[in-house]
């Protein structure tokens, strides 16, 4: 299973999925990273593993399909099974999400479809519900939307804050993200409406 990551920060998504792959517990290979910030810390990170990496500055394009078109003739040519983002700070366009229907993996920190959009840890202690975490799926032409794939809960505790909880949600995001490419790799799954069949159940 061949992937390319997008990213916009410090990649600790990527580098979770990164090690995974050099354990040996994720059976993939990372094909191209792509940033859309040159001087995102996850970019410098993947150049330092050896991983084919290209800046795609996206302020330096007069529009966003432009830009994506740029993003997609890199992806094309790596030949990747799925896309993963990591901390991708730019909405795709739905002609980006139609080409790549069911092949685009996003995370979230929460559990969907509660507290979509940003601040979602924040939107978490506010509201005071006493169980949030984090959301693996598919990404459609919707916020924060697509198909499900892996769920991870984190308890909302008293005394959290934003801060606070977005931590303990961080480690079960690293621990979700590659349970899900796990899962992918197994079979392409069936999406049938809003929910996910993976081709190939758990052992």
């Amino acid at each position: 299973m061949r992937l390319a990551i997008l990213l916009s920060g410090r990649g600790s998504n990527f580098q979770a999925i990164h090690e995974a792959i050099a354990a040996r517990r994720l059976p993939a290979e990372i094909a191209v990273v792509i940033a859309n910030r040159p001087e995102a810390p996850g970019l410098g990170l993947a150049r330092n593993a050896g991983y084919e990496t290209h800046a795609i500055d996206h302020r330096l394009y007069k529009t966003r399909a432009e830009h994506e078109d740029a993003v997609i003739a890199l992806i094309d040519h790596a030949e990747v099974d799925f896309i993963c983002l990591a901390g991708y700070m730019r909405l795709l366009s739905p002609p980006f999400v139609r080409r790549f229907q069911h092949r685009i993996v996003n995370i979230h920190p929460s559990l969907l479809p509660s507290f979509p959009g940003v601040d979602a840890q924040a939107q978490a202690v506010e509201h005071g519900v006493r169980i949030s975490g984090c959301t693996v799926h598919l990404v459609d032409q919707n916020l924060d939307a697509g198909p499900i794939l892996v769920q991870r809960a984190v308890e909302v505790r008293d005394d959290d804050d934003a801060e606070s909880l977005s931590a303990r949600i961080l480690v079960e995001e690293h621990i979700a993200y590659v349970d899900a490419l796990i899962k992918l790799g197994r079979g392409a799954p069936i999406v049938e409406g809003r929910r996910v069949i993976f081709a190939t159940r758990d052992s």
